[in-house]
């Protein structure tokens, strides 16, 4: 239980109110109560504001006049939701040791503050850092380092020299590591290409669930500190991320291409091989690019869904481009022997 006063100063707002309300956890403005703290960031969301049962709403300078009971005034709600939540919702404390069930190899460095939960796997030569916590079925293969204060939630698999970096948080089902996709022609047949890197992520890094990060053919695969991805991602071989880029779900990353700090990936958007991202580049959702992107700014490509009908025409016509074209040209050559 916290008062208002007591979050306000944790996420940096005022109190327009009663600073000294409680409130035990957040809600949405539909379904709060008086015990509970809402926010308003989208305005999408205003029309529920006006009759809110949430005891406080996080928000903006601009709609404190609208909200009916407490308020704390913040310059951005989301920002302040998110550290409040943080506040009413903290971590539970894991219990230290080795669970029976668990395998450790020999020659590993563990730490005496780690967690290790039960059926994991931990290979020749592993070292875990201060306070980790290895949670149920994960398997982190020969040589692997684990930094201080990261968590693998549960059935993660860390494949042989990767290396994670401080405060990381890896979701079930997490594969880093594993080949990637080499492959080569010999006169009709594929032939495997043997993958000699490993992969590196840096420091407070996120990674969604079932999210795959390949290892390096020859050098590493590099994900930078502060990186967030969201689940259901492929990232191949030789990738770097740079520092503070966030990647939503289903976005493929074809190998060796290169995408800078700051940057923000839609979800399912699709990005070639070989290609250099500059830093502070936004491609929002569903995006296909195919070539390198060599200035910051916002880029998309699709067409969002319509009716049916008007789809088939769009179609139609874009078939008929080229000899809609051809005509133009025509008419212009035309135009200038006239």
């Amino acid at each position: 239980m916290w008062t208002l006063a007591e979050i306000a100063q944790h996420i940096g707002g005022d109190v327009v109110g009663d600073s000294e309300y409680t409130v035990t956890s957040v809600a949405t403005l539909q379904s709060g109560q008086a015990n509970q703290i809402s926010f308003l960031s989208n305005s999408k969301y205003t029309k529920y504001l006006a009759n809110t049962n949430a005891g406080a709403v996080i928000i903006s300078a601009k709609m404190v006049d609208s909200v009916p009971n407490n308020a704390i005034v913040v310059d951005d709600p989301y920002v302040a939701y998110a550290k409040a939540a943080v506040l009413l919702n903290p971590l539970t404390e894991n219990n230290i040791g080795v669970n029976p069930t668990a395998f450790i190899a020999d020659n590993c460095f563990i730490e005496p503050s780690v967690l290790i939960g039960p059926q994991s796997v931990i290979g020749a030569g592993v070292i875990l850092e201060k306070n980790v916590i290895i949670g149920p079925g994960c398997i982190l293969l020969d040589n692997v380092k684990v930094a201080e204060g990261s968590r693998l939630v549960a059935n993660v698999t860390l494949c042989k020299d990767t290396q994670i970096g401080q405060r990381a948080l890896i979701h079930p089902g997490v594969v880093i590591g594993a080949d990637g996709f080499g492959i080569a022609n010999d006169h009709g047949k594929w032939i495997k290409v043997p993958q000699l890197g490993s992969v590196r992520v840096g420091d407070d890094v996120e990674i969604g669930a079932n999210t795959t990060i390949d290892r390096g053919a020859i050098d590493d695969t590099l994900i930078g500190d502060g990186v967030k991805l969201d689940n259901q991602i492929q990232i191949g071989h030789n990738v770097t991320i740079g520092d503070n880029t966030v990647i939503a779900g289903c976005v493929g990353i074809a190998g060796s291409t290169s995408i800078g700090r700051n940057c923000a990936i839609g979800g399912g958007a699709g990005l070639s091989g070989h290609l250099d991202i500059v830093d502070n580049v936004q491609i929002t959702g569903m995006t296909m690019v195919t070539k390198s992107l060599t200035r910051s700014g916002v880029y998309s490509s699709g067409i969002p869904a319509e009716q049916t009908a008007t789809w088939h025409r769009h179609v139609i016509r874009y078939r008929q481009l080229d000899k809609l074209t051809e005509r133009v040209k025509q008419l212009e050559i035309q135009n200038r022997q006239g």
